[in-house]
């Protein structure tokens, strides 16, 4: 299936944003584990992401089959590999899609094991899938590399509280995604955990077990990211978006996509100033564009597509790093912006594997339909590039269903039109 989205003429919208999958896969396997330690059922958090990432958590949280298959959900497979080392007396063979039985897990693997896990891999070595024995694991002492996905470190964090002598996580070298690892030590802390950095490369997490309690899930600023694409594509002091749910003083990396963007012309207004209270915020344009871009995404590596393709439909130059992460995401991401950057006439380089930089290289496009590889992110950054372009079409858009699904409706709700077609 293929779609063709045109861009309405101004853009004047009010959306209500998914709810935050990052916050909500954390909520769940942490409300999995006091329940399980209190002998109660499983309470789930309120306001869940109902994104396909989410709902495999929890199906196999509710169900806890054999063989759990969590599809193409990274975080679910991280996650999911460490709460299942301590289901004691339980066995389970967890799996995934092609692409994620090729997504490198060998790291967390190792690390589990030397605190005690039962793991062998049930196919290629250092690759999902696995087979888990649960298992008590005493904890203590370890260390990791701090420049390996954050997903590897929470997964750790999560399960240390069940741990016999709680844990000490030292991370070695370069620390990325730091904003991921706080916003899992913030949601343990929620729920009664005792985990606190202390000192600058180093966690220790008490063996304190988790309470059941109400959790709110606050929407999701990846999300909004698009829409403050859009604003920045539109260029216009007539547009308007408001978006619903969202949360200032979030413990969300990117909901630093508001400062990002500020250098683009984006404008960001708060109803309301009440710390982790949802709100609505309004979006306005004002033009004050920098004519280059130079970021560092270690920290917020999700954003990275979405301003890829703002600067180049902008035409801002850019240089940008701290992109090594994209290369095992749900595809190389940095070859898959290239290429699909190339379709639509734009020619960027990469250095170094973690480095793109753009300096006006335009090539013929060759107006093929974009491409999305199963990444939810391609097309959801991609799409809005219509209001430069014109009608775009979109192969596989239903891969949105990964973190948004609603993606295409709302666009439709904002005055896109969206054509299905073979």
């Amino acid at each position: 299936m293929k779609y063709i989205i045109e861009a309405p003429d101004i853009l004047d919208a009010a959306i209500e944003l998914p709810s935050s999958k990052s916050i909500s896969n954390r909520a769940l396997i942490i409300s999995a584990m006091a329940s399980a330690y209190n002998n109660e059922p499983l309470l789930l958090p309120d306001n869940l992401s109902d994104c396909d990432d989410t709902e495999v958590v929890v199906n196999a949280l509710k169900y806890m089959p054999e063989t759990i298959d969590i599809k193409a959900a990274g975080t679910a497979m991280r996650f999911m590999t460490a709460w299942l080392c301590i289901c004691e007396g339980q066995s389970h063979t967890i799996t995934g899609t092609e692409r994620m039985r090729h997504r490198p897990i060998k790291i967390l693997v190792d690390v589990l094991r030397r605190l005690g896990a039962d793991i062998e891999y049930a196919g290629e070595e250092g690759y999902p899938p696995l087979h888990i024995n649960g298992t008590k694991i005493k904890g203590g002492n370890i260390s990791i590399p701090g420049n390996i996905s954050s997903q590897y470190i929470s997964a750790l964090l999560l399960i240390a509280p069940a741990m016999e002598k709680g844990l000490r996580l030292t991370l070695t070298g370069n620390i990325v995604s730091r904003p991921y690892i706080d916003l899992t030590l913030s949601v343990m802390n929620d729920f009664g955990a005792d985990a606190e950095w202390t000192g600058v490369d180093t966690i220790e997490v008490k063996p304190q077990m988790y309470k059941s309690r109400k959790y709110y899930i606050e929407n999701d600023w990846s999300a909004a990211s698009y829409w403050y694409e859009m604003m920045a594509m539109f260029c216009n002091e007539k547009c308007r978006v408001q978006l619903g749910g969202l949360m200032d003083s979030s413990r969300q990396g990117d909901a630093q996509v508001k400062y990002i963007f500020s250098m683009l012309g984006v404008k960001t207004s708060f109803e309301t100033r009440k710390a982790m209270s949802p709100t609505v915020v309004t979006l306005s344009y004002h033009d004050n564009q920098l004519p280059r871009v130079d970021f560092d995404f270690t920290h917020q590596p999700d954003l990275a597509q979405t301003l890829i393709a703002t600067c180049l439909a902008c035409g801002m130059h850019f240089h940008f790093r701290g992109l090594a992460s994209l290369k095992i995401k749900e595809t190389d991401r940095i070859e898959a912006m290239k290429t699909e950057m190339r379709r639509l006439g734009y020619v960027i380089h990469d250095y170094n594997d973690s480095e793109l930089r753009w300096d006006g290289e335009r090539c013929q496009p060759d107006n093929t339909p974009i491409q999305t590889y199963d990444d939810h992110r391609m097309a959801m950054a991609i799409a809005p590039m219509a209001i430069i372009h014109g009608p775009l079409k979109i192969e596989n858009p239903e891969v949105v269903s990964k973190s948004y699904p609603g993606f295409w409706k709302d666009l439709e709700l904002a005055g896109f039109k969206i054509s299905e077609t073979e």
